[in-house]
């Protein structure tokens, strides 16, 4: 990816910093939080399910929409804002986020916004980072100064940017109609849709599939996934890829 590739008006931050801070004391405190577009990934719903305490298929229910989005072959899965006037997030406090320790990736990149250039696939993948301006954020009138990268640790990003690169190579599998021929909402699709955002679905399929026991995990990995949702994410994704392609880092038995 070179600047050329890069949207009208957005350039890459680079090493540049930013002013930028988020506190009630700013006037457009929680602006942002209301008739927001939110994209959730499987690893924002595993971190706000476990904050809440409730399994994913009711957080899904109660707190998420699917739409059409730029896969056509997949459903984005999004946050279902307030029904009143305000459309808030349903998270929105007067006093600000309740699940802000576990609030989505998005959330917590803003106001940067994440590409990744994976054209080459001889080199590691390079990953770019834009300032967003909207007119209604205070925000950047603040005194405190960023880069991109201190932002980011600043956020703790980097474990959600991880997982969500797992995302992305699947979405980009599933952009691919890997089901072809077997119809809208199959059987595979189903399964791709359980997997990526009904994790404690898929830990019940595992157990009763025995589909851990079939493969060769070191038993470190094997605790960890017993004990961790987001490691049974990793495995699942892996498992996918070799449910629907036929290829995967993942060795049988």
């Amino acid at each position: 990816m070179n600047n050329k590739e890069f949207p009208e008006n957005m350039v890459p931050l680079g090493d540049k910093e930013f002013p930028f801070d988020c506190h009630p004391g700013v006037a457009c405190f929680t602006k942002c939080c209301r008739n927001v577009d939110l994209t959730l990934y499987p690893y924002d719903i595993i971190r706000l399910k476990i904050n809440l305490g409730i399994a994913s298929a009711e957080f899904l229910r109660l707190y998420t929409q699917l739409h059409k989005g730029e896969n056509p072959f997949f459903p984005t899965v999004k946050l279902r804002l307030t029904e009143d006037e305000e459309k808030a997030c349903p998270f929105l406090q007067t006093s600000g986020c309740s699940v802000y320790e576990d609030r989505p990736s998005a959330c917590r990149t803003y106001p940067l916004e994440r590409a990744v250039d994976r054209s080459n696939a001889q080199k590691i993948p390079e990953e770019y980072y834009f300032l967003t301006d909207h007119a209604y954020c205070f925000g950047h009138k603040e005194d405190k100064k960023f880069g991109a990268k201190s932002w980011i640790r600043n956020q703790r990003v980097s474990e959600y940017n991880v997982f969500n690169d797992y995302w992305a190579e699947l979405d980009t599998l599933f952009a691919k109609n890997p089901w072809k021929g077997e119809g809208v909402a199959g059987e595979k699709q189903r399964l791709s849709f359980l997997v990526c955002y009904n994790i404690d679905g898929f830990r019940q399929l595992v157990e009763a599939r025995k589909i851990l026991q079939q493969f060769s995990l070191e038993k470190a990995q094997r605790r960890r996934i017993d004990a961790d949702d987001s490691e049974l994410l990793k495995f699942g994704l892996e498992w996918l890829k070799l449910v629907l392609t036929g290829k995967s880092s993942l060795v049988r038995k």
